[in-house]
Order: C-alpha cells, then sequence, then structure tokens
C-alpha cells in the first residue's frame, strides 16, 4: 500500500495519528528527587521500590539502574536534603556561621518531616554528608578552637547539626480525646505535686501557672534554639580558657 505522500516525504505520521508524548528519561536526580516528593507526602513508611516505581510510571526493575537498594536510595534522599541547608556568608564568625548552618538545617528537616528518622538510620556517611560536617568542623577551626575542642563540640552538638534533638519528655497525646475536667485535674496534680514538687515546679512555670496545659508540648524552637546557644556559649568559653581534654587517669583504667 502506498503510503500518503506527507509520510514518504516528511517521515512525519498523517495527519490525524496523534504522535506519542516523549517520556522523560530516567536518572539518578529525577528517582530521587521523586522519592523525596513521595516521602513529603506520605511519610518515610509510604517510601518503597514498588511505590516510588507506580509514581513515575515505569517498572520496579528500571530504578534498580540508578539505585542498588533501598537504602541507597534513603543515602540519596537524605544528600538532597543536606544541599538544601544554606551556608553562611563568608565573612561570618564561627558563632554566626555555625548557628546559621543549624538552624539553616532545621529549617530544612522542618520542611521534610521524614529526614529525620532517615538521617538517624544512615550508618554511612556520603560525601555530602561529609562535606557538611567538614564545613561546621571547619567553622570551629576557622575560629581558632583546635581540633581537640572542636572533636568535642561536635559530639556536644551531636544530631543538632542536622536540625533536630532529642527530647527529654515524650509530650505526645491523644488529640481526640476529650478535655480533662478541671477539678479532676487539678486533684490529680495536687496529688502529683506531693510525690514529684520539683516537677511540678517546672511545669507551673512552663505554663505560666496554667497546669492545664501540661502535656500540651513546650516551644521546640525555642527549646532547641536555647540549647544551640547554650552549647555555644560553652564552647566559647573553652575555646577562651585553651581548653584540652586530657587522657583518662590510671584508676579510670585499671581493672
Amino acid at each position: 500500500m502506498v503510503r500518503p505522500a506527507d509520510e514518504q516525504t516528511s517521515g512525519r505520521p498523517a495527519a490525524g495519528k496523534a504522535e506519542r508524548p516523549r517520556r522523560t528519561p530516567l536518572n539518578r536526580e529525577r528517582v530521587l528527587r521523586a522519592a523525596v516528593a513521595l516521602a513529603d507526602e506520605t511519610g518515610l513508611d509510604g517510601v518503597s521500590m514498588r511505590r516510588l516505581a507506580q509514581h513515575l510510571g515505569v517498572v520496579p526493575m528500571a530504578l534498580y539502574k540508578h539505585v542498588a537498594d533501598k537504602e541507597e536510595l534513603l543515602d540519596g534522599m537524605v544528600d538532597l536534603v543536606v544541599t538544601e541547608f544554606t551556608a553562611p556568608p563568608a565573612d561570618s564568625d564561627w558563632r554566626d556561621g555555625v548557628r546559621q548552618y543549624v538552624l539553616s538545617a532545621r529549617r530544612t528537616v522542618l520542611r521534610h518531616p521524614w529526614a529525620r528518622p532517615a538521617i538517624e538510620t544512615r550508618t554511612r556517611r556520603t560525601p555530602i554528608v561529609l562535606a557538611y560536617m567538614d564545613a561546621v568542623a571547619g567553622l570551629f577551626l576557622g575560629g581558632g578552637f583546635s581540633a581537640d575542642l572542636t572533636h568535642h563540640v561536635m559530639h556536644a552538638l551531636g544530631n543538632r547539626i542536622w536540625g533536630f534533638s532529642p527530647e527529654l519528655f515524650d509530650e505526645s497525646g491523644d488529640e481526640s480525646a476529650p478535655p480533662p475536667d478541671p477539678q479532676v485535674q487539678a486533684a490529680a496534680m495536687a496529688e502529683f505535686g506531693r510525690h514529684y514538687p520539683h516537677i511540678l515546679a517546672i511545669a507551673t512555670v512552663a505554663t505560666g501557672g496554667d497546669l492545664g496545659a501540661v502535656g500540651q508540648g513546650c516551644d521546640e524552637q525555642f527549646e532547641f534554639e536555647f540549647a544551640l546557644d547554650l552549647l555555644l556559649d560553652g564552647a566559647d568559653r573553652l575555646h577562651r580558657r585553651g581548653w584540652k581534654s586530657h587522657a583518662p587517669s590510671a584508676s579510670h583504667t585499671a581493672g
């Protein structure tokens, strides 16, 4: 059968035949960004290779050309989050620089709530993660800190350099539960205070005397910045004193 002239001369399909839309080529960055978007939408538990493949409109095996397994996928997702951390201006002093880096990390982790458990479960430090840690350490060293003090301050900061910190109390509760009866709660708090007077004193100050607000949680951003500033103040004092670590005494190593 003779083809229409326009097909013969141009190689294009005849009028009325729709061209198939070209599929965007799959690459590692596209896979990782899709995984981050999926985690933002569903949480970390909602990310699986099969579900990610469905999200991208490909078969699961296509993903393995770009990430070896789920662990490498999570490593790459964490890398993308870390690249969102904003570096401080080059002329920042060490304290402002560290503070800006850490608070930028916190803003990023708050945008991606799944990132905290992902970071906590990573057992391998990728080049991007190591570069961020090196940049934070470099701010201390550039400020005149010894490598010895920088080592211990980085330990003290812990996960705060990633924008989160462990909570002293788990104050999450059942938000669907009805509010307690005020009289019953007052009696319960009075009894609690007889056994745990110091905790009651803290709770009274923290809630401005409204003990009905106990259990609603603290201002997490305030607490995060308070602890960060406390650590940086302490690090500054040690630095000014020329602090050095010492080997454990014989009494600590004997036996």
